[in-house]
């Protein structure tokens, strides 16, 4: 089994990996995940017969036992897709039976998005952190996510405003370093704030937020990170961030108390 530890320098790795799939085949992998959340049942995976990795919360558990098994009224999903790591991005709203937001990247095989090797999964329900799946609904349902029709931002920039927002509880100057947009909107769970540039972290935490697994979309401007938030302690966690003609436009956070 792999552990989490392995598992996100295999994400860092994979970015000088030769790994590159098909946008439609990796979005046609991220649909049939979210229907097999919808119906609660595995059969409509394909997942590999070797090597398969399933993590929720940051820890390597039974798919037959975690959130997968539950089925879900889907209100809301989103997939992104990174054709180089040959990985998807993939949010879950759902408000009923039981509330959850998901955050989950799958990962398969070098090009071949068929097959899933990975699934990993932030899952949060009642009691993580401004935890409110029916806000966290409208919110979310209010954005545009239209095709970008300016300039594409690099996946080397759209890493580097991932790698500075979890930097920010541990360096002062990494909030400067972020390009923020007049009119970003955060969403922390169900917490809103606009813009999303103020009332920033400066530091002050000795302890790194790791484990970063990286899932970019220069396509539609976004990056996908998820960790180990251990600034304010343990708790695996999910930030999305998407830049609009190169300013910071949405940030989502789903973070899971330890």
């Amino acid at each position: 089994m792999i552990t989490p530890v392995v598992l996100g320098a295999l994400a860092l790795l994979a970015n000088t990996a030769s790994a590159a799939c098909t946008r439609e085949g990796l979005l046609a992998a991220a649909s049939s995940y979210v229907a097999a959340q919808t119906a609660g049942k595995l059969d409509g995976l394909k997942l590999a017969t070797d090597n398969f990795t399933y993590q929720e919360n940051n820890k390597a558990a039974d798919i037959k036992r975690g959130v997968l098994s539950t089925a879900l009224k889907v209100d809301l999903t989103r997939s992104t897709a990174d054709t180089v790591q040959c990985a998807s991005y993939t949010l879950v709203v759902a408000t009923s039976p039981k509330p959850y937001v998901l955050a989950t990247q799958l990962r398969h095989r070098d090009g071949d998005a068929s097959v899933i090797t990975t699934i990993d999964t932030i899952a949060a329900t009642t009691g993580a952190l401004f935890f409110n799946a029916t806000k966290t609904l409208a919110y979310l349902k209010a954005e545009d996510w239209s095709p970008l029709t300016g300039p594409l931002p690099s996946r080397d920039e759209l890493k580097r405003v991932g790698d500075a927002y979890l930097d920010m509880w541990t360096d002062k100057a990494a909030a400067d370093s972020i390009p923020w947009g007049t009119d970003c909107e955060r969403v922390e769970g169900s917490q809103y704030t606009r813009p999303c540039g103020k009332s920033l972290p400066r530091g002050g935490s000795a302890k790194n937020n790791g484990m970063r697994r990286y899932v970019i979309d220069d396509i539609i401007g976004s990056v996908d990170v998820l960790c180990m938030f251990s600034s304010l302690g343990n708790m695996p966690d999910s930030h999305e961030i998407r830049l609009v003609d190169g300013k910071v436009k949405y940030v989502h956070t789903v973070t899971v108390l330890g």
